[in-house]
């Protein structure tokens, strides 16, 4: 079944707390969380101190995304802070193979994201290792953009490598999700959906949930 990971990033978060707490009462499967630097991405959000008080009462896991320059300076923090996926950009890896391995040698399920510029192609090296791919369905650093369309297309390319090579490695996608597009990317191979926008900007976020989780 699909799971939703529900991103606090167009949250209030002067009431995070009240925002996290009913995230642990729906029916999520996880809590997204965008970290980004200013640099890789034209915005900034939270860093390890938030996401470990996030960690402190959260009774989801917790799905990191790495919006930053050079993450392996950083991987250790986010690790320490609490993240039970940690995905790094494969255009700000340098030493990407080296990345996932020490993010999964550290227990933590590793993930690989991909810009809508950037081809599927280029992580078929990298797949056997990689516990998930992060296909970015808008341009990252901002909530609330337009699904890109063709992302179909890159979803239905990788899900056919996945298959392919018999790997294990699921398919999550980023930006421009709701309730209409649920079922064509469930349909094309999408294994998570991140959703914030159509959630936090709703009257009755725990309802969407719950809708997004019923979709087949």
């Amino acid at each position: 079944m699909t799971k939703l990971s529900s991103s606090i990033l167009n949250s209030n978060f002067l009431d995070l707390r009240s925002t996290i707490e009913m995230l642990n009462e729906s029916d999520t499967d996880y809590i997204h969380v965008d970290v980004m630097d200013g640099n890789y991405v034209p915005n900034l959000t939270i860093g390890p101190p938030i996401i470990e008080n996030i960690k402190e009462i959260s009774k989801k896991p917790l799905d990191v995304h790495l919006m930053i320059i050079d993450p392996d300076k950083h991987i250790d923090s986010y690790i320490k802070s609490g993240a039970s996926i940690l995905t790094v950009h494969y255009e700000a890896c340098t030493h990407l193979n080296r990345t996932i391995n020490y993010t999964k040698d550290r227990g933590v399920k590793a993930g690989v994201a991909l810009n809508p510029h950037t081809p599927v192609g280029v992580l078929e090296e990298i797949l056997p290792y990689t516990d998930l791919v992060l296909i970015m369905t808008v341009n990252p650093g901002f909530g609330g953009q337009e699904f890109i369309n063709s992302s179909f297309n890159k979803i239905r390319k990788l899900k056919d490598l996945i298959i392919k090579h018999n790997y294990n490695t699921l398919i999550e996608i980023d930006g421009g999700a709701d309730l209409s597009n649920a079922a064509e990317l469930i349909n094309a191979g999408v294994d998570i959906i991140v959703a914030g926008t159509a959630i936090f900007h709703s009257n009755d976020p725990l309802s969407v949930i719950s809708s997004f989780k019923k979709i087949k």
